[in-house]
């Protein structure tokens, strides 16, 4: 394996850690709604005898600013949707109305927006560990092809440089879309 599969590799890695990390800060509730909030609650559908993702039962839409309207594509699965979504940790209370469930999104107190951004804060720290995670994981994979031949000193020093850059790149992602999701969440 040469240097620059090993960079490469470890640039995939570094990725998914990013657009992981972008998924998770969208799961977040600001006080607007959005489908994201909802579209993957797990629900147990007790007549399919399994877990799903609510985006894969039913129809989300955001008519309003502040609602959330969920039209499952089975009615017979709207008692299993509005259970998961009382069961899942969103703060969120479902209106049934019909074959169409109703979430309104309350306007987020001041305490609770601060509460959020340490948690998204948390998370960013998360993806900033994976990304480094996959950095040193390159490093002694290069260091190993070094000491057994297969790259030179040079390409070492090289392959090195590069995955740092990287790495920084990487991070300064993160940081942007951390400042940007606290901004959103501490905006009334």
């Amino acid at each position: 394996m040469s240097a620059n599969v090993t960079i490469q590799s470890a640039e995939d890695a570094m990725t998914k850690a990013v657009e992981h990390a972008i998924h998770e800060f969208a799961a977040v509730r600001t006080g607007k709604a959005s489908p994201m909030l909802v579209e993957n609650v797990d629900v147990l559908v007790q007549s399919y005898g399994s877990h799903m993702k609510l985006k894969q039962l039913a129809m989300i839409s955001t008519p309003e600013a502040r609602l959330i309207r969920i039209e499952p594509f089975d009615p017979g699965t709207i008692k299993d949707i509005e259970r998961a979504i009382n069961e899942s940790k969103l703060g969120l209370n479902p209106a049934v109305e019909g074959k169409v469930i109703r979430l309104p999104v309350p306007e987020l107190s001041t305490e609770r927006r601060q509460q959020l951004v340490k948690t998204i804060k948390q998370m960013g720290e998360e993806a900033r560990v994976r990304v480094r995670s996959a950095r040193r994981d390159a490093l002694e994979t290069l260091k190993k092809q070094e000491k057994d031949g297969e790259i030179t000193e040079d390409d070492l020093r090289r392959g090195e440089k590069e995955v740092q850059n990287i790495t920084d790149k990487k991070i300064g992602e993160i940081d942007q879309h951390l400042t940007s999701k606290e901004k959103e969440l501490m905006t009334v």
